[in-house]
């Protein structure tokens, strides 16, 4: 549903403690420390502004960030096994403030990477890019589609099957699906007020995936590297606003 100015400035509100949480693990990541550290990190950042975590409990999830290396696509959960030189690691998180949401997700290298890990990253980076650039009144979900998959197959990056971007306020997730896959003038109306998690997942091989018996971390199905960006977007009557800036 669209949602009010006010409204939106208490996501924006939401959007700066996540874009604080990134650029506190940012800083930390580097060869020899943990998800689960990094978990702690954006936990002291929560605590800090007097935000809340909307992905601990959620669904029973046991930790405030999803830390995904390699070829996890999504929801790795953090644990105490230390990253290494060359890893690449997805870092999904969200917070809550006034019973408002702000989600948003960054893909970046541990020490030094190769140059295939550094255009993946790159690519899935300019895919979100892309579908936010659209993500305007009077355009359709189809356009921003379109956009992010425009991006990722003509770089040659499959897109994580059965995972897309939603809408998003007083919840996490709310309707509607924002597929990374589109046709041009096609799916729902953009409006005003709308606000949206852009969040495309590329793959550098097969877009297949398996879900571990932990029910929760996604795996490419044939070990290639995965990537994910995201941004909570607010379609304003001056165009798309990036809510999970600094």
């Amino acid at each position: 549903m669209p949602r009010t100015t006010d409204e939106i400035r208490i996501m924006r509100r939401a959007g700066r403690v996540v874009a604080e949480m990134h650029d506190v693990i940012r800083a930390a990541l580097r060869p020899g420390v943990s998800t689960l550290e990094l978990d702690r990190l954006a936990r002291d950042v929560l605590d800090r502004r007097g935000a809340r975590s909307n992905f601990l409990g959620y669904h029973g999830y046991p930790a405030v960030i999803c830390a995904s290396p390699n070829d996890v696509v999504v929801h790795g959960i953090p644990n105490d096994a230390p990253l290494a030189e060359g890893d690449i690691v997805s870092i999904d998180c969200g917070a809550i403030v006034d019973g408002y949401h702000g989600d948003a997700a960054f893909t970046a290298g541990v020490g030094s990477i190769d140059a295939s890990a550094e255009r993946l990253i790159e690519t899935t980076r300019l895919a979100l890019e892309a579908g936010t650039g659209l993500a305007a009144a009077e355009n359709r979900l189809g356009d921003v589609g379109f956009a992010v998959q425009s991006v990722a197959e003509g770089a040659g990056y499959a897109i994580a099957e059965g995972y897309t971007g939603h809408g998003i306020g007083t919840a996490m997730h709310e309707p509607p699906d924002v597929p990374n896959h589109g046709r041009p003038g096609k799916g729902r109306r953009i409006r005003v007020g709308d606000v949206f998690a852009i969040e495309p997942m590329l793959c550098a091989g097969s877009g297949d995936t398996v879900t571990a018996e932990d029910g929760w971390t996604v795996f490419t199905i044939d070990g290639s590297r995965a990537a994910h960006w995201e941004h909570t977007v607010a379609v304003t009557e001056n165009g798309p606003e990036i809510l999970t800036l600094p």
